[in-house]
């Protein structure tokens, strides 16, 4: 299978209008939002946990990351609240499941081999630093040759002029509405953006975005 393949091309979708589709694992649903494979898929994926529902053991070939949009996402190693972020490296295995349920954003088989760190951060209790522009503000939660991972937050009427996207962008919007020239970003939007392009966001109201950067194939 393969869904958004080409990282050459801008990608926009609102997550909120996508069905939710099985998963091979009862009560565990998923909206796709990149896909290069089947089952065992390079993949980005919004996926959803009904309340007492598991994900059977598995191996991260190539590492496993996700963010916890809602409830509480568990395993053997703890329980990750809203707000946490985890880096499952290369060979870690786990046995996922909710209590409650949860929903959390997810990329498999996307780590570099030298990306070998395995931590979480509660961004629910780090503090925002400011990120050098009026109104911006960031939780930095991650770091690996050009790759970045970081939450932005902008306030309101907050602008960047001309932003490039080296190695390219991927974001999702978790809070607000983030606005561009090309348009308007309500929360649960996904946007992935190719490595050379670029834009002028801003948010007239605030908003809190995911933002990964450096990580796609280079033009």
């Amino acid at each position: 299978m393969k869904l958004h393949a080409d990282f050459s091309k801008r990608v926009e979708i609102n997550t909120n209008e996508m069905e939710w589709i099985a998963s091979p694992a009862g009560g565990v649903d998923r909206k796709m939002l990149d896909r290069i494979g089947d089952e065992k898929a390079r993949a980005t994926s919004i996926v959803r946990y009904a309340a007492d529902s598991a994900f059977p053991e598995h191996e991260h070939p190539l590492g496993e990351e996700f963010y916890v949009l809602e409830g509480v996402f568990s395993d053997e190693h703890g329980d990750y609240p809203a707000g946490t972020y985890v880096r499952n490296p290369d060979g870690t295995r786990h046995s996922p499941f909710s209590k409650d349920g949860c929903t959390i954003l997810v990329k498999l088989r996307q780590f570099e081999q030298t990306d070998d760190r395995h931590f979480s951060i509660n961004t629910a209790t780090a503090d925002w630093k400011p990120r050098g522009l009026p109104g911006l503000s960031v939780i930095h939660l991650h770091e690996h040759e050009t790759e970045t991972v970081r939450l932005v937050k902008f306030d309101p009427g907050a602008r960047v002029e001309d932003d490039p996207h080296p190695g390219g962008e991927e974001l999702l919007v978790l809070e607000g509405t983030l606005n561009d020239e090309h348009g308007n970003y309500p929360a649960g939007t996904w946007l992935r953006q190719p490595d050379g392009s670029r834009h002028s966001p801003w948010s007239e109201d605030g908003c809190v975005l995911w933002v990964k950067r450096g990580h796609l194939p280079t033009a």
